[in-house]
């Protein structure tokens, strides 16, 4: 059995997305299988954009942003979905990371070490990506580059391994049985926890 966090990066709140119902469909499958689960919202937290290197490295954590760093260190295993905008990842994902993972927290500056310490060995991670463009397309033309960022310099950076991602491409055209094999894809790493 794991701890599983779902951290739901779609940005937009008005309405749901293939986003919101592709985390249901992976808790589902988790908490079918007896893990526990827990799932934060982007969206409906409020915090402020980090406008310098100073403010993150000495600056306080927003108090509406202390208890997902609990979430993070609580989970075994995160699962990030979001939408694919301009090319990566919503500005609204972005500042929550760079809120998130802060020294002291994701990892430590080490005088010997110049790529610092890891805070968050020992949990595995899955990235969801939603897009309009075919999947292929991104991951070969594109090289899914802002993808491959998060992995290297973001979740790997901090401790995070394994990665694995999924993306789902062609979301606007994409018709109902693919909609719905997608949904059992997510049941089934949701059991698994991967």
């Amino acid at each position: 059995m794991s701890r599983i966090l779902i951290v739901q990066g779609h940005p937009d709140t008005t309405r749901p997305h293939l986003c919101h119902a592709l985390a249901d469909h992976y808790r589902e499958g988790a908490e079918s299988a007896e893990h526990e689960v827990h799932q934060i919202s982007i969206a409906a937290l409020d915090f402020p954009i980090l406008k310098s290197q100073q403010e993150w490295q000495y600056g306080d954590l927003p108090t509406t942003l202390e208890s997902a760093q609990r979430e993070i260190l609580w989970a075994q295993h995160l699962v990030l979905i979001f939408p694919l905008w301009l090319g990566g990842m919503p500005a609204l994902v972005k500042g929550f990371l760079e809120q998130v993972a802060r020294p002291g927290f994701a990892f430590e500056y080490q005088d010997n070490n110049p790529l610092g310490k890891k805070g968050l060995t020992g949990r595995s991670a899955r990235i969801l990506v939603t897009m309009g463009m075919p999947a292929l397309v991104y991951r070969h033309f594109f090289r899914a580059h802002s993808v491959k960022a998060l992995e290297r310099n973001i979740l790997g950076f901090v401790g995070f391994m394994p990665i694995r991602e999924t993306l789902i491409g062609s979301v606007e055209t994409m018709s109902d049985k693919t909609r719905l094999a997608w949904f059992r894809k997510l049941r089934r790493l949701g059991k698994r926890a991967e």
